[in-house]
């Protein structure tokens, strides 16, 4: 088994706690001794400029979970209505159901859903 020390800031980890995703992600770190801070943004909600961060480092679409029932549940006329950065992060910001689980962020690593293989080059 192989064991991670961190030795630096705790890394967070931002999801929902009864998501499996997120309690995988969650069982695996504290099986690899992996320290984290977690952040409930189902509970906290989320701030537009904290989206705006991850927009701007990999953009919306890669965090926006498409294969979400909130999102297979919103009005067509909402999804087709995403024109700018905005108002897809806006949209997020009011749904945090469709932000893909979870969100790892460790420094300039950031992450959305569950890797394993990610997670063990990243963390190694």
């Amino acid at each position: 088994m192989r064991c991670f020390i961190r030795k630096f800031a705790f890394m967070k980890v931002y999801g929902i706690p009864n998501c499996d995703t997120v309690k995988k992600a969650l069982n695996w770190f504290k099986a690899n001794n992996v320290m984290y801070e977690f952040y409930d943004y189902r509970k906290l909600g989320l701030p537009l400029e904290k989206l705006g961060e991850w927009n701007a480092k990999v953009g919306y679409e890669k965090f926006l979970n498409k294969q979400s029932t909130t999102w297979k549940e919103l009005d067509t006329h909402v999804k087709e209505n995403l024109k700018t950065d905005l108002d897809a992060l806006e949209l997020l910001q009011q749904k945090t159901s469709i932000i893909k689980r979870p969100v790892i962020e460790d420094g300039d690593f950031l992450h959305f859903g569950f890797d394993e293989k990610a997670y063990t080059e990243h963390f190694k």
